[in-house]
């Protein structure tokens, strides 16, 4: 049975991973026992090791250029992190050439530092305990995964007893530390996981928090062979540790993206993982090559473009397809511009475009190893009655066919089979196939691999979408239009009715006609201003023609001041009117840009459209889509899916309804398969249900107080785990709160949405917890709130009074009661000590030890309230001295903490006079040598260093604790004298 001391991390989490990657074939190591493999603490190679590898995988290898090679790989030049990080990836996958001389004279000759293709082949250590110091400090993260000598991933781990909401966040912010303090050990990451065993995320080198996601598929596992009611964290480690998986994930499956002059490193997700690879088995083992084909679904904005990529890399590196022709087919210029821009960027070698139906067929004659970017269009004959072309009879040639369901594949399928016979055809689709659409699996084959909209929900790849119908006075819903007729002229026969129907009631002259926009656009305007504005989002507007398109511009122009533009195709025969808006091809591009770009850095906050930009266009910044024309099926599911890519504060996007689309929408969906599509679009007041709860949850904490009873209120969150666990519960209903603001169902739950975002800013202030903010909820409950403060004149919202302050003793002598004067003291020298730590670790961790003992007496009823607040304020005091004191006894305020840390650490010297004299020539050692920026500079810290340690050894100080004073004595200096 395990005690309650063994519910830690080290035993919840790490030794189960360490187990379970035991039974996976990996080596454990405990770290220290490796110090013999270093040369010093800096080291994070595993030298010796790698070098054997290198030379067991290259028998060939010279000794002199063994060196060279371990020298390309522990000394790699960059001028960031991620440029050292991409040259590594390189050179795993890409491997190290190197010239040497096997016979036949100097060539180069390609170095493996992996057996990609025989995973046992290659050594798989998991070690825990790593110190690796330098300079800025000691980092030890919780596991490290070394192949081969390298340390390619690293793991960081939480005790599932921590706070739900803050497992994952305190991994990864901690991850991120070690990426800033020791930057060289991430060189050689690959990936980073951050678990607590029932939460566990990964990510790269650079990701935020939201940009860490689950693993939640241990394919080619199934969860049930993980074993009995596996955790979040089995699955992950059998999904990307088992060793062929992990290799393959290095190998095919990271791409450096270059994005706004930053480079992103993308490791796939797991369903993209999944759907290459069985992509791959059935491609590798159909009983004949017509069976290889199949269909790929993964919902919009889950990654479908680079799945291809991640596809095509693979494909490439089978030895069994020998070189094979890869082939993508998209429907739109701009779909094809995207997916090439995507393969080109991602460093995907040669990608050609092209051009015309004769560039086309040039390309395919080319034979083996060429990547061509097609419209499927440039497959089109001069005439019906033509046959296109044979242009290749090779089995090696792999067809990728985006948003394969469309129907102008149809008539141009036959065409394609006819060029490439032998191909293998994948479809790859953002929706799914319809129920009665028997075409698209005919020509391609069954479905591969499904990610539902569902999952991509759940999974946080995708925001869910939200609807609300407006204006229903305003509705023209193109199935009932023939109803309103008949209704309206039931005494004219039907011959007349159609007469008068075709003259005067043309659907898309209702929808355009200027008068309904102008109420839209006001009624739009309202809304915008007010719910998507103040949260920092944009929006897209569709209408029905490109008439209308201009109309919405030119009322938008008329009554507000937002910036809006328009996007369309021209035509031969248009009007002035149209002409004047439309853009080149460069103009367009170049408004998209500024679409994409925060609402700070760019005020164009509007795109106005009819067909274009419906499809295939990503905007994470677009919440809301304005929606004034019919759209149904696949259309209506593409175009919905503009508003459900995934930006840090979005947690949902929102389609506002002022054609009718919501009337028939169930019919709209019908011809999906229910789980489909189940979660597609939701009303607004579906959220209903989960704001009861979650409003239950927040106001429980207050059940038994009075709401005027401000202090009492408090004094249920002075435990900082309830503080925790309430502001999870706050954020979480003021989510919710914004979802639904502002319908009218919002109405009742407003005034305890205020009464808890006071009392949050109350607890902020008292216990000076900075991440108890309203900065980060939604900017309509952020103005809610401040409202209220203002309006019930509670002073809160400036930052706490320094405790060094005059007016602090003014605000303590405010309050009522000694609990609440006790209270407020002890979170002011709490945060105090907090902040100051870095700056005199000596002084205010004796005082953080002398705190705790007055708060436990208390506890202990060894001491009374008056008594308490009187201690209390003999340590506010004595943190008010201890400037004056170094200054008496000859020390600068940076000095004295140099001088308390020797007189702690070398307790064997008494004479205080010799520590004086030590402080200061320390001090003048650091001052001599802290050029600009010297934190950064090796070879300065490094003199440093050694002219410190040479004035301990002379000192009293023992010398199995230089090494460790010296450190100290090193990041002092970096608080003290940093420029």
């Amino acid at each position: 049975m395990t005690s309650t001391s063994e519910w830690n991390e080290k035993h919840l989490v790490e030794n189960r991973l360490i187990e379970q990657l035991k039974e996976m074939g990996y080596e454990h190591i405990h770290g220290p026992s490796l110090d013999v493999e270093r040369e010093s603490g800096r080291e994070v190679v595993l030298v010796q090791r790698l070098a054997c590898v290198v030379q067991r995988l290259n028998p060939w290898v010279s000794d002199t250029n063994l060196n060279k090679i371990i020298r390309s790989i522990t000394h790699i030049e960059a001028a960031s992190l991620m440029e050292a990080n991409e040259k590594l990836h390189s050179m795993l996958v890409n491997y190290i050439s190197i010239q040497q001389d096997l016979g036949k004279g100097k060539k180069n000759q390609t170095v493996k530092i992996i057996d990609f293709e025989n995973p046992g082949n290659n050594e798989f250590l998991v070690v825990d305990q790593f110190s690796i110091s330098d300079a800025s400090g000691t980092i030890r993260p919780d596991l490290i995964i070394y192949v081969n000598g390298l340390p390619l991933v690293v793991i960081e781990c939480k005790s599932p007893m921590v706070a739900i909401d803050e497992q994952i966040g305190k991994a990864v912010k901690q991850l991120r530390r070690y990426q800033k303090d020791c930057e060289h050990l991430f060189h050689y990451n690959q990936f980073m996981i951050a678990t607590s065993n029932d939460r566990t995320k990964v990510g790269t080198i650079g990701a935020q928090l939201q940009h860490f996601a689950e693993w939640k598929d241990p394919y080619p596992l199934t969860s049930p062979k993980v074993g009995a009611s596996p955790t979040p964290q089995d699955i992950l480690v059998v999904g990307m540790l088992i060793k062929a998986n992990l290799l393959d994930l290095i190998q095919n499956f990271i791409v450096y993206e270059p994005d706004n002059g930053r480079t992103i490193k993308k490791l796939a997700r797991y369903q993209q993982f999944r759907a290459v690879n069985k992509a791959i088995s059935r491609i590798l083992n159909a009983k004949n090559p017509r069976e290889r084909g199949g269909v790929v679904w993964h919902t919009q904005g889950s990654g479908k473009s680079l799945t291809m990529l991640y596809l095509a890399v693979k494909l490439r590196r089978l030895e069994q397809l020998q070189n094979p022709t890869i082939v993508i087919v998209t429907d739109r210029k701009d779909l094809d511009d995207q997916i090439t821009a995507t393969f080109r960027r991602c460093g995907f070698p040669n990608p050609s475009q092209a051009e015309s139906v004769g560039d086309l067929k040039k390309l395919l004659l080319q034979g083996p190893g060429s990547t061509i970017m097609t419209l499927v269009q440039k497959f089109q004959t001069d005439k019906d009655s033509d046959t296109f072309p044979e242009l290749s009879a090779a089995e090696n040639v792999i067809v990728m066919v985006d948003e394969s369901h469309r129907t102008q594949y149809k008539g141009l399928a036959m065409n394609m089979r006819s060029a490439l016979p032998n191909a293998c055809y994948l479809g790859f689709t953002g929706t799914p196939i319809d129920k009665e659409d028997k075409s698209t699996t005919r020509t391609f084959g069954p479905y591969i691999d499904k990610y539902t909209i569902e999952q991509a929900v759940d999974d946080g790849a995708t925001v869910p979408i939200f609807y609300e119908a407006r204006l229903t006075h305003l509705h023209v819903e193109g199935e009932t239009l023939d109803q309103l007729f008949d209704r309206k002229f039931r005494e004219y026969d039907k011959e007349t009715r159609e007469r008068i129907k075709k003259k005067y009631a043309d659907e898309e002259a209702i929808i355009a006609s200027p008068k309904r926009i102008e109420q839209i656009v006001l009624d739009l305007i309202q809304h915008y201003e007010t719910h998507i504005q103040p949260n920092g989002f944009k929006a897209q507007i569709v209408a029905i023609s490109r008439e209308a398109v201009v109309t919405y511009k030119e009322k938008l122009d008329e009554l507000c001041d937002l910036e809006s533009m328009v996007v369309y195709s021209s035509g031969n025969d248009d009007t002035e009117r149209l002409k004047q808006y439309h853009l080149s091809k460069d103009e367009e591009k170049n408004v998209i840009a500024r679409f994409k770009k925060p609402l700070s850095e760019d005020k164009l906050a509007f795109l106005i459209v009819c067909d274009k930009l419906l499809t295939g266009f990503d905007a994470p910044i677009e919440q809301v889509m304005y929606l004034d024309r019919p759209l149904k099926e696949h259309n209506l599911l593409q175009a919905i899916a503009r508003t459900n890519r995934t930006y840090d504060k979005k947690d949902y996007g929102l389609i506002v309804d002022y054609f009718g689309v919501s009337s028939f929408l169930e019919k709209a969906l019908g011809i999906f398969s229910k789980q489909d599509i189940q979660g597609a679009l939701m009303p607004v007041e579906s959220e209903l249900p989960r704001l009861q709860t979650r409003h239950r949850s927040a106001m429980k904490y207050f059940d038994y107080i009075r709401k005027d009873d401000l202090e009492g209120c408090l004094q249920v969150l002075e435990p900082e785990d309830v503080r925790n666990e309430f502001d999870l519960a706050f954020k979480r209903f003021a989510r919710s709160m914004d979802m639904i603001m502002p319908n009218p169902k919002a109405q009742p739950y407003m005034q305890d949405l205020k009464f808890l975002g006071k009392v949050r800013q109350l607890a902020k202030s008292r216990y000076r917890e900075e991440g108890l903010d309203i900065s980060d909820c939604g900017e309509k409950v952020k103005q809610l709130i401040a409202e209220h403060l203002r309006a019930s004149a509670v002073e809160i919202l400036h930052d706490p009074i320094d405790i060094l302050s005059s007016k602090f003793e003014k605000r303590v002598d405010e309050l009522k009661g000694n609990e609440a004067k006790a209270s407020e003291m002890e979170h002011a020298i709490r945060h105090e000590i907090r902040v100051k730590l870095q700056e005199n670790p000596v002084y205010y961790t004796s005082l953080r030890e002398k705190l705790e003992k007055l708060i436990e007496s208390r506890k202990q009823k060894q001491l009374d309230i008056v008594d308490l607040v009187e201690e209390l304020k003999n340590i506010i005091n004595d943190m008010r001295n201890t400037a004056k004191k170094g200054e008496e006894q000859g020390f600068t305020r940076e000095q004295y903490p140099f001088y308390q840390m020797l007189e702690k650490q070398v307790p064997e010297e008494k004479d205080k006079e010799v520590l004086r004299e030590l402080t200061h020539i320390i001090t003048e050692i650091i001052q001599e040598h802290a050029v600009i920026e010297w934190t950064q500079k090796e070879d300065v810290k490094r003199e440093m260093r050694q002219k410190i340690g040479r004035q301990l050894r002379v000192s009293k100080c023992p010398k199995d604790r230089i090494e460790s004073l010296k450190l100290q004595l090193m990041e002092l200096a970096a608080v003290h004298y940093h420029k």
